[in-house]
């Protein structure tokens, strides 16, 4: 007795069980934005006859999180009708992230499964990474010979203030400071910097991520560090009308040419997607040196958590060769804690003074050594640069 109603209901679930052509589709309103944006997802669900109970599955995949309506739904559909289902879902992280699948299944009565599941593809989302605040005004180091709005340290034509010096010859009558030539009895000119463009490579080590990443929300890692960090220097210095690129050393060695507008940009931010740690064989300083790939009077920026030899390595070559080379260290504060136990705690007071030599040896060959704060951090450290770049090659 106490089975006939579990034998009654599956036998209606049974009877139920004919073909019932259910659709469903997944729409997104945008598939490109920047991390940490939500999006209204919409599901749509019909039926050619009609259904009692439909169970609405929405999944994700990591680096997205449902903010709004439950995962699951249970709706009633009649013969050709069409259900809208909206839920609110967040990218956490830049990278190339999906929303979905779906699943959709009928229900039988007494909550029986009715036939096979309708299953609806992930909808790829390219969450781009929402560059730092970057800002600088220091001249730079080594300006091309075309024109452009950047500041040179050189002097030459131009409206920015450089200085006042004695006149000399080649000088234009136009130039002279009558007041201070004046006062010194001996003709003085106005001196100007010129304004041109200059290469700016990016240098990207994804040998290591030091850290655990929290979204655009929480604690970076120095991954995301690296990444954001880098739109922020791109969208800089390509709005200033220079040319940037980029280059990831790691396992996957890739490069991105320098270039410059408002194209060049999306590109950087799709090339930026893919970055990702690979701790492989990186590619031997010697191949990186090559004009095709680092331009002879290209300001290098290495983004570095310096936690690997290969990559202080190479940054050395590049000094050697005469390269001018600032090193921006993503490290985050928060991605070494310290330990209670007295072995670890060891351990991490001999890896920090190896880290100290490993700086100390850098700037002895004129790499300097920056930590990422944002907008204005590298102006002082840019500044030295320009100073050893302008210098005669004995002095320096």
């Amino acid at each position: 007795m106490i089975a006939v109603p579990f034998l009654v209901g599956t036998t209606l679930a049974v009877g139920r069980r004919g073909p019932a052509g259910v659709q469903a589709r997944l729409e997104l309103p945008v598939t490109t934005l920047p991390e940490g944006l939500a999006v209204e997802a919409v599901v749509r669900v019909a039926a050619d006859t009609a259904l009692d109970a439909v169970l609405v599955s929405v999944t994700t995949a990591p680096g997205v999180a449902v903010v709004d309506g439950p995962r699951q739904r249970v709706v009633a559909l009649r013969a050709g009708e069409e259900v809208s289902l909206s839920v609110r879902v967040r990218v956490l992280r830049w990278g190339r992230r999906a929303v979905g699948p779906v699943t959709v299944r009928a229900v039988g009565t007494g909550l029986l499964l009715g036939p096979e599941p309708v299953t609806v593809a992930a909808v790829g989302v390219r969450a781009v990474p929402v560059g730092e605040r970057f800002a600088a005004e220091s001249p730079m180091p080594q300006a091309l010979a075309h024109a452009g709005s950047h500041l040179s340290p050189r002097p030459g034509e131009g409206a920015e203030f450089a200085g006042i010096r004695p006149f000399d010859r080649g000088d234009r009558p136009r130039r002279v400071n009558w007041r201070v030539s004046l006062r010194a009895r001996e003709l003085h000119v106005t001196s100007t910097r010129t304004e041109r463009s200059t290469d700016v490579l990016v240098l990207l080590d994804s040998l290591h991520d030091a850290g655990r990443s929290g979204g655009v929300d929480g604690v970076a890692s120095s991954l995301d560090v690296t990444v954001r960090a880098a739109a922020g220097i791109a969208e800089h210095y390509l709005a200033r009308g220079d040319r940037v690129g980029l280059v990831d050393y790691g396992g996957r060695f890739r490069v991105l040419p320098p270039a410059a507008g408002r194209a060049h940009r999306t590109r950087i931010l799709d090339w930026l997607l893919d970055t990702a740690v690979d701790t492989r064989g990186a590619e031997t300083p010697t191949r990186l040196l090559g004009p095709r790939v680092i331009p002879p009077r290209a300001l290098v920026l290495a983004l570095t958590p310096l936690l690997d030899p290969r990559a202080a390595n190479l940054l050395a070559e590049l000094r050697r060769r005469g390269q001018a080379v600032l090193v921006v260290d993503t490290l985050p504060a928060a991605a070494v804690e310290p330990s209670r136990r007295p072995l670890r705690g060891l351990a991490e007071r001999l890896w920090r003074l190896e880290r100290e030599e490993l700086l100390a040896r850098l700037a002895e060959i004129g790499v300097p050594v920056a930590g990422w704060s944002g907008a204005g951090s590298l102006d002082a450290v840019l500044a030295d640069v320009a100073r050893m770049s302008a210098a005669p090659r004995a002095l320096r």
